[in-house]
């Protein structure tokens, strides 16, 4: 296994990192995975207070004398947080759920933008989280996020935070924060936690017939798995790489491919592949967007680079788990940021490189993403989140 330097604290942390979201539901399977990737070296365990019965079992697997091996991380969903109480109330369920005294990694679990950290700045966060990093029941503090690069941005210079999660692949390179934002982060010293490498197995099933040409033909032989970790962890800005691994063949893959990588060891060959990929694959989107942000900011405030993503992203992740990408990226905020805001002032037509007619693909937006039951869920979305408060 492969490690590498939290620069905030030395930890070695190993480049792999095991999502425990999608846990099989035969314990004793699972109690043998986290084994055997503990024995291996894995030693970074990520879960959440709402992943079900995720830190339970967990926990009752490391209490067998494997605790002090490991780092547990662990989130606190900030929708639940209505008074100063509820923060002892979650964390320490937390606690007795995983039967540890502290947690190496705490976060801020999808920490949208920083309307919803200043409302917990004003149920006391700062002093709560001073008291635990005092008592040792918290070693790093940190938030995950799914979202655009600017707010991404805000978010990490919003409180000296010593870490951060955020989805990072090789087709989201200029998406969401993207490669700019894990920059900006990694600059600033944060070891940087990488979800949805393979974009939910997206990159991996079900892929065109063109894509899984280029891998076949590529002048090494991977599998599209092995390619997309390998594009992540030939980063040095990338520290972990989560996956959620949920059978021991995964597991074992895994691990050989993390064993084996490198800091920039990939040559001209191996980037030519993934742009042949990336070009075939942003054939099949709908609008040309490379996230640039040239068209940004927008007088109404959409985020343009944002809801172009989510509608493109139709063709690879259906329509379902994009509409629900959107509601999440766009509309559950104070301040949204959704395409039907769009007022047609061209504004941003004249910044654009790839000359987009923006204002009429903000209307094909609109019509995919914003269908009869839009209001209503993201109404719902925000109410159980305390985004309207």
């Amino acid at each position: 296994m492969k490690y590498r330097i939290n620069p905030q604290n030395q930890d070695e942390l190993s480049v792999l990192g095991f999502g425990c979201m999608r846990f099989s539901r035969d314990e004793k399977e699972v109690e043998k995975q986290i084994i055997y990737a503990i024995e291996q070296g894995v030693n970074y365990f990520d879960t959440a207070y709402i992943y079900p019965n995720s830190e339970v079992v967990l926990g009752r697997v490391l209490s067998k004398g494997y605790r002090e091996r490991v780092k547990i991380a662990t989130k606190m969903p900030p929708y639940s947080i209505k008074k100063y109480e509820d923060f002892d109330r979650i964390f320490f369920t937390e606690l007795k759920r995983l039967q540890t005294d502290y947690i190496d990694y705490y976060l801020i679990h999808m920490l949208p933008d920083t309307t919803v950290w200043n409302r917990l700045i004003r149920l006391g966060i700062h002093d709560w989280i001073k008291e635990k990093k005092k008592k040792g029941q918290i070693r790093n503090i940190g938030f995950s996020y799914h979202g655009g690069r600017d707010e991404f941005i805000q978010l990490v210079d919003a409180y000296p935070w010593e870490f951060c999660l955020l989805q990072y692949n090789y087709l989201d390179e200029n998406r969401q924060a993207g490669v700019e934002g894990i920059k900006y982060a990694a600059g600033k010293g944060l070891p940087v936690m990488v979800m949805e490498p393979l974009r939910g197995g997206k990159l991996v099933t079900n892929l065109p017939k063109e894509v899984e040409s280029v891998w076949n033909n590529a002048h090494v032989k991977r599998s599209p798995a092995e390619w997309a970790f390998k594009w992540l962890w030939n980063q040095p800005e990338v520290t972990v790489v989560l996956s959620g691994m949920n059978s021991m063949e995964m597991i074992k893959e895994n691990i050989r491919v993390a064993s084996e990588t490198e800091i920039n060891a990939f040559t001209d060959a191996d980037f030519n592949l993934f742009k042949q990929v990336k070009e075939i694959l942003d054939k099949k989107i709908k609008v040309p967007c490379t996230g640039c942000n040239y068209c940004m900011p927008c007088p109404m405030g959409v985020d343009i680079p944002t809801c172009f993503s989510c509608y493109n992203d139709m063709e690879i992740e259906g329509k379902l788990a994009s509409r629900g990408k959107y509601i999440m990226q766009t509309s559950i905020k104070n301040k949204p940021h959704n395409a039907s805001l769009c007022v047609k002032c061209k504004k941003c037509e004249s910044h654009c490189p790839q000359n987009i007619k923006i204002s009429e693909e903000m209307t094909k937006v609109t019509k995919a993403m914003e269908g009869v039951t839009y209001k209503p869920l993201r109404f719902l979305i925000k109410k159980v989140m305390r985004l309207d408060k």
